[in-house]
């Protein structure tokens, strides 16, 4: 995933600003999208561009990991100098796992999808958050599988419709409820068209010590296409055409919101709306059980509540819990991590 962007000083013009450690912006990026033009996961990853170069973070020191899933290809779009690692379906928590045990001393983010982490993957982000691991947990959450034909995941609203995929009877699961649940120590949701505010969510985690989960609504344009759908962007052709013989994703402009005081209802391309609405500013993001009811709330109201919902400080990491040494495991010699022979021969002598 490792890739080197040319600096816009070299290719002419008035030099670019740089950050503290004399960088600049497209520094940060990685390689070109392939993903639908338009695409919410996109203005996430151009986020996390804005935010590292922001915060100066030494991107040799960052690793990022994901599953399967378009939001899963999406590491390769940004931090281009630092470590990567595309994962199996679901299985993105437990690399991150081996990764923090390893060297504690790198900062880890892990991009999600929500067929990813609300589907074959629930039970590794439940165990993820239980442990408090420390680890940002980005979930770009569309409500399908964009990589297999729009399939309904499990954040789909129960009741919308598709076609080819009928009706989805189920009820939907929220991220930010079962990272609750789950004793999440930070949770929090935004809006892909959103960057100021999920900008600020992006430093925040970034700065938590222990797990910081972030469910980023980013619509899918190309299959989530139904007006009554929370998630939808719609890519603007007829409900004829048939998903399996689509060789066309027509190229939209990305939506973005202005600043808003409280609510504020997001017209998509398709004539459907969503209604994004600020946590209150006097909800206390300490206090777990009003970040239950905000959340409740919100589905009562079918709105998508947007702030940090919820952080604990006090909480222990997972690998403070393990009492590992100061320096990281994987910056020890051989000698300090591999038993010698004679204190095998000892071992092996206590059970004859």
């Amino acid at each position: 995933m490792s890739t080197r962007t040319k600096p816009n000083s070299a290719r002419g013009g008035r030099p670019a600003k740089k950050n503290r450690l004399d960088l600049e912006k497209t520094s940060y990026r990685g390689r070109p999208s392939t993903l639908c033009k338009g695409c919410g996961h996109d203005s996430i990853s151009q986020r996390i561009v804005n935010t590292a170069w922001e915060m100066n973070l030494d991107q040799t020191q960052v690793v990022k990991l994901s599953g399967i899933g378009c939001s899963s290809k999406t590491p390769a779009y940004y931090l281009g100098w630092s470590h990567g690692f595309n994962s199996l379906h679901g299985r993105m928590p437990s690399v991150a796992t081996g990764a923090v045990i390893a060297n504690t001393s790198l900062q880890v983010i892990g991009v999600s999808g929500d067929g990813d982490s609300a589907s074959i993957g629930i039970g590794q982000f439940k165990h993820a958050v239980r442990r408090n691991l420390p680890l940002v947990y980005i979930v770009e959450n569309n409500g399908v599988y964009g990589l297999t034909k729009g399939q309904f995941s499990a954040t789909a609203d129960e009741g919308q419709f598709l076609k080819y995929q009928g009706v989805n009877d189920l009820p939907a699961l929220d991220i930010c409820m079962e990272a609750l649940t789950a004793n999440a120590t930070f949770v929090a949701r935004s809006f892909a068209g959103d960057p100021k505010q999920l900008e600020v969510l992006l430093k925040a985690a970034m700065n938590h010590r222990g797990i910081a989960v972030l469910d980023i609504v980013s619509p899918c344009v190309t299959f989530n296409n139904h007006d009554s759908s929370t998630k939808s962007y719609g890519f603007g052709r007829s409900n004829e055409i048939k998903l399996h013989e689509l060789n066309f994703v027509p190229e939209y402009e990305e939506i973005e919101i202005a600043e808003y005081e409280d609510e504020i209802e997001v017209e998509l391309h398709d004539g459907g709306s969503i209604i994004l609405k600020k946590i209150d500013p006097e909800h206390d993001p300490s206090d777990r059980a009003a970040a239950y009811t905000a959340i409740q709330r919100s589905l009562d109201e079918q709105k998508l509540i947007t702030g940090l919902l919820y952080i604990n400080e006090e909480e222990p990491t997972f690998t403070e819990l393990l009492n590992l040494t100061e320096t990281p495991l994987a910056h020890l010699p051989d000698g300090k991590l591999r038993p010698s022979r004679e204190a095998l021969e000892k071992v092996m002598g206590t059970l004859a």
